[in-house]
């Protein structure tokens, strides 16, 4: 298991061209092995402007260094001043070659879901720009509102769109674990992105599948709702996953936006890339 960066109560960044306003964030991030893994596959990185969570496959040994290879290219974007899209889209190209480096020799390969959100702050259009390939997640949670902002990769996921199966039966489904896309395995990456607008009591929820295989979206909804504070509400999630079975690595990360200036009203979109569903 991989981490970069640490817990912040409270941070302001400034929105250029405009001294006198800033965006306030505060964010934490908590991982657990589970009660049935002996090892944690899972890494993350809170170094803004990245937020991300990666889920290794392959082996304990595979899964962890694919993992850890994703949020070390990401860490590489830490502290820039401009992220955008295709920097994004640069460091995970990378980070699956790295990948197909180490694996080169692994029978079974090796790879990783990772899923993020990307403060991108400008003075007209501040918004997160969320990524994701494979099956962690990125909700957003505001108002009283639970939304899932990222489309899982999955057979299953698959199956749920097509009306074969319904989404209540999707994770009781024998291929429930299995993945449509990946970093690594010889693939190329092909991830999907959406921009949110930063609004004040704005939260993102970040995660490995270890929790949502546990929770349902009404409970995350409840943990959300509670408005603890950002280290509390994801101790809190992963002790609720915990307790459900925690029949994997689980990795949550929660993010407040505390401060935002208002702004236009728009709702989270797809930005309509390679195989991004509108």
């Amino acid at each position: 298991m991989t981490r970069h960066g640490a817990d912040e109560q409270r941070r302001e960044f400034a929105i250029p061209g405009r001294p006198d306003e800033h965006v306030t964030l505060a964010w934490a991030a908590v991982t657990d092995v589970g009660r049935r893994r002996h090892a944690n596959e899972d890494s993350l990185i809170v170094q803004p402007p990245v937020f991300a969570v990666a889920d290794g496959m392959g082996g304990h040994a595979a899964g962890d260094r694919a993992s850890a290879a994703a949020v070390d290219r990401l860490q590489e974007l830490a502290d820039r001043g401009v992220v955008d899209r295709s920097v994004v889209a640069e460091a995970l190209t990378l980070a699956a070659q790295d990948i197909d480096d180490l694996a080169e020799h692994l029978p079974l390969g090796a790879g990783t879901t990772v899923t993020g959100a990307v403060l991108d702050i400008t003075a007209d259009d501040s918004a997160f720009v969320v990524f994701n390939v494979g099956d962690s997640r990125v909700y957003s949670f505001q108002g009283n509102d639970l939304a899932q902002i990222t489309h899982d990769h999955s057979v299953v996921q698959e199956l749920v769109d097509a009306g074969i199966i319904s989404a209540d039966d999707a994770e009781g489904h024998p291929e429930s674990n299995v993945v449509t896309r990946a970093l690594g395995f010889r693939e190329i990456p092909r991830p999907d992105y959406w921009r949110v607008p930063i609004r004040a009591g704005l939260r993102l929820l970040l995660c490995s599948d270890g929790l949502t295989k546990e929770l349902p979206a009404d409970r995350l909804r409840l943990h959300l709702a509670a408005r603890l504070s950002a280290i509390e509400t994801a101790g809190a999630l992963v002790d609720a996953a915990l307790a459900a079975g925690g029949r994997d690595n689980v990795t949550v990360i929660v993010i407040d936006v505390l401060e935002a200036p208002d702004g236009a009203e728009r709702s989270a979109y797809n930005e309509g890339t390679t195989g991004a569903r509108g």
